[in-house]
């Protein structure tokens, strides 16, 4: 298998109201989803894609038990004042914040915000590591 994310599918409860979110957090639907099944959204060379929860955990042949399934996800800038940005918009779509914008052990920067089914996000600034225009990283 190469070392490759394709797709990323979010289980949500209400697909609306999460599209809604992402829509304010400056995501745009793409053309390929199907109102009121599946979201999907292009995000650099992987897609995104936001689906019934109950169905994700079907299909997925796993038990849902409602709590956090041990996945954060992140959004990597440049600045510190761009955690900040994302962070302020995020809550202004909805997000709750579970750590504000700090620098850290490591050296970066980096706050958290969740999602209105629980889903975290990072964003994050890693010095050393270095962002493309498409967004993606490249390790050092």
């Amino acid at each position: 298998m190469e070392p490759r994310i394709s797709l990323i599918t979010l289980g949500v409860d209400d697909l609306a109201r999460s599209i809604t979110f992402y829509r304010a957090m400056g995501w745009t639907p793409h053309p390929s989803s199907v109102d009121g099944e599946v979201a999907f959204f292009q995000s650099g060379g992987m897609v995104l894609a936001l689906w019934s929860r109950a169905a994700l955990a079907a299909d997925s042949g796993v038990a849902d038990t409602g709590g956090w399934g041990g996945v954060t996800l992140a959004h990597n800038v440049d600045a510190p004042d761009d955690v900040d940005g994302v962070l302020t918009s995020a809550e202004a779509a909805g997000a709750r914040i579970a750590r504000v914008g700090a620098p850290t052990a490591w050296g970066g920067y980096s706050g958290v915000f969740v999602d209105p089914d629980g889903h975290p996000w990072e964003v994050a600034v890693n010095p050393a590591w270095q962002i493309g225009a498409d967004g993606s990283v490249t390790l050092p």
